[in-house]
């Protein structure tokens, strides 16, 4: 776990040369990364959400393609068309923007939902069928979306069956007042995003793909997390809980954090600081609960607080006991 750490070390180091102070998010997008998973970074225009996915990208060596979602956006302009050559009389594919490692899809709630699902194959399977034919895409595929959570005017709100297609939700945030005169002071006379340079090839992130998998899981921790997506279900202010794709995704980025950390085992902090990315947009609160001004995130802290958590024992690192 420790080449795993290293990797991600490389990564923040040189995403943080362009973005200021939002280590917390850089790492729950390479946890998100490392589980080969996707991201909704749901938040206000022009708290760096593009700026984030560029650099990530660059920072890995990845291609980069970014789909400005608009309500005329149609499917094929996703994924690719396939065009008459009067050349060769035949019919060649052209492979759309979702043909990149990194795909950004900007403000995806502008998008129709035809064309949203569009993306819902390439997120799930890593691979586009466009006229029967089914194209392979390049590994690491990932995917990361954005939507105004402000703005309704002119939006296709993200059904549940696709906002559960992404590994986790958060937000940007608004920098503190420090940290905006730090970016000040970087955006002065040019772009950072401009000199940037890959530290980390492509390679070596699908080498810590594959070594998260190795991070053990005690059954205690797995027990621990499936019992908090179990409560979400009997919640009375839910009226649907996490699916069992919920309890898969605690348990892959709680593996991946624990991996960015140098460790190669879970603890239940790992699952504790997870809940809300991953958990929030899969509740769904009723009616009255809302009225009651109740957040999803109020109701899954509440939860996870309801809990009991493993505890370490003296038996050693990766042995746990109520």
């Amino acid at each position: 776990m420790s080449d795993v750490a290293a990797t991600a070390k490389k990564i923040i180091a040189n995403v943080e040369q362009v973005v200021v102070g939002k280590r917390r998010q850089i790492v729950l997008s390479l946890v998100s990364w490392f589980c080969g998973g996707h991201v909704l970074l749901e938040d206000v225009p022009g708290v760096a959400k593009t700026v984030l996915a560029r650099t990530l990208a660059r920072s890995v060596g990845c291609s980069f393609k970014r789909i400005q979602c608009t309500p005329d956006l149609l499917p094929t302009d996703v994924t690719g068309v396939s065009v008459f050559n009067q050349k060769t009389t035949e019919f060649e594919f052209r492979p759309g923007p979702v043909f990149a490692q990194v795909v950004l899809a900007d403000e995806i709630n502008r998008a129709t939902p035809r064309t949203q699902a569009a993306l819902l194959e390439a997120m799930a399977e890593s691979r586009v069928t466009v006229d029967g034919q089914t194209h392979v895409l390049q590994p690491p595929f990932w995917v990361i979306a954005t939507q105004n959570p402000i703005d309704h005017e002119g939006t296709f709100p993200l059904p549940e069956a696709q906002l559960d297609r992404f590994l986790m939700r958060f937000s940007m945030g608004y920098p503190s007042m420090d940290e905006e005169l730090k970016m000040l002071e970087l955006l002065e006379r040019d772009n950072p995003l401009d000199r940037l340079e890959p530290v980390v090839a492509a390679d070596e992130l699908l080498a810590a793909q594959q070594a998260v998998r190795q991070v053990h899981v005690d059954p205690k921790i797995r027990r621990y997390i499936v019992e908090i997506v179990q409560n979400t279900r009997n919640c009375e202010d839910v009226s649907l809980g996490g699916s069992p794709r919920a309890s898969l995704a605690l348990f892959r980025t709680s593996q991946a954090l624990a991996a960015l950390s140098g460790r190669n085992f879970v603890r239940p902090d790992d699952v504790k600081q997870l809940t809300g990315p991953v958990l929030t947009h899969r509740v769904l609160l009723r009616p009255e609960s809302r009225l009651r001004k109740l957040t999803p995130a109020a109701v899954v802290a509440e939860v996870v607080a309801d809990t009991s958590v493993p505890m370490l024992s003296t038996g050693g690192p990766d042995a746990f006991s109520r």
